[in-house]
């Protein structure tokens, strides 16, 4: 009976290596388009423009996620509401995938429709989250918004399970705005959302963000936040422009031990100094 030739042993096996080198080359490729298109979709939900307005300065600055398939839903937002107000917005959606950037689109959009509507920030996002429950997503979106009167400085906002923004004044305080937030948007039905109120004095600067600027593996949430209030407190008291202090918080995303996404949100106000701090 003849024998196979050891050759025919080594050629199949190159074969199937060969199959196996190709099938891998695909689903790479799918991935990386999978990517591609997750954070192109980011990209282009996110506004191209920042409102203006006397006195009124804000800066942001956006990082997506793209190791492998880690693509995440953080958005920011500013606009300009029917009374002549600012609306702010950051957020951040449950997941790492497209699904959570498409859902993070309707967020957005919802929330900017909405705000036509009421620009209460308590109200809003108790609307925003009866919409998406009425879309029947199995996603969740944490959200901070705000509104500010750029005239007199007054700024009022509600918080659903973000975690809270950082503020300094230009005599040196600085701080964590502890004040009382909902849930996340998108899991129960009914729910009402604080509404705190501060004033923004001249100088002083107010820094939103997501939870992949200050917290990872290799950095506790507390100790984040805490390095975004040197940074505030600094730029403050040096009169340093807004982009400078979004750039230097973005940095510090790099300390988290991660990749995933990252939004910074810096308001500023110049003007008549109103005196009433945060």
């Amino acid at each position: 009976m003849p024998r196979k030739r050891p050759t025919d042993h080594g050629d199949e096996l190159l074969a199937r290596l060969g199959s196996l080198t190709a099938q891998a080359r695909q689903r790479a490729e799918a991935q990386r388009t999978q990517v591609e298109l997750a954070i192109a979709l980011q990209r282009g939900m996110l506004p191209r423009d920042l409102p203006a307005a006397p006195g009124l300065r804000l800066a942001v600055r956006y990082t997506p996620a793209n190791r492998g398939l880690n693509v995440g839903g953080d958005w920011y937002d500013a606009f300009v509401l029917p009374d002549g107000r600012i609306g702010l917005a950051i957020g951040d959606v449950q997941g790492h995938n497209i699904e959570a950037a498409a859902f993070m689109g309707q967020v957005r959009a919802g929330l900017r429709a909405l705000a036509s509507v009421t620009g209460e920030p308590g109200e809003l996002l108790a609307r925003t989250n009866d919409l998406l429950l009425s879309l029947g997503s199995d996603l969740f979106a944490t959200c901070t918004f705000m509104r500010l009167d750029p005239a007199t400085g007054v700024l009022e906002s509600a918080r659903a399970g973000h975690i809270p923004f950082v503020w300094a004044t230009a005599d040196g305080k600085s701080g964590v705005v502890d004040d009382e937030g909902g849930p996340p948007l998108g899991i129960q039905p009914g729910v009402e959302y604080p509404v705190s109120r501060h004033r923004l004095t001249t100088g002083a600067v107010f820094v939103l963000l997501t939870d992949g600027v200050v917290e990872g593996p290799s950095l506790y949430i507390d100790d984040g936040l805490d390095q975004v209030v040197r940074l505030a407190g600094i730029a403050a008291v040096a009169g340093l422009k807004v982009h400078a202090l979004a750039a230097a918080v973005i940095k510090g995303a790099e300390s988290v031990g991660h990749e995933d996404d990252a939004a910074v949100l810096v308001v500023g106000l110049d003007g008549p100094d109103t005196g009433v701090q945060p």
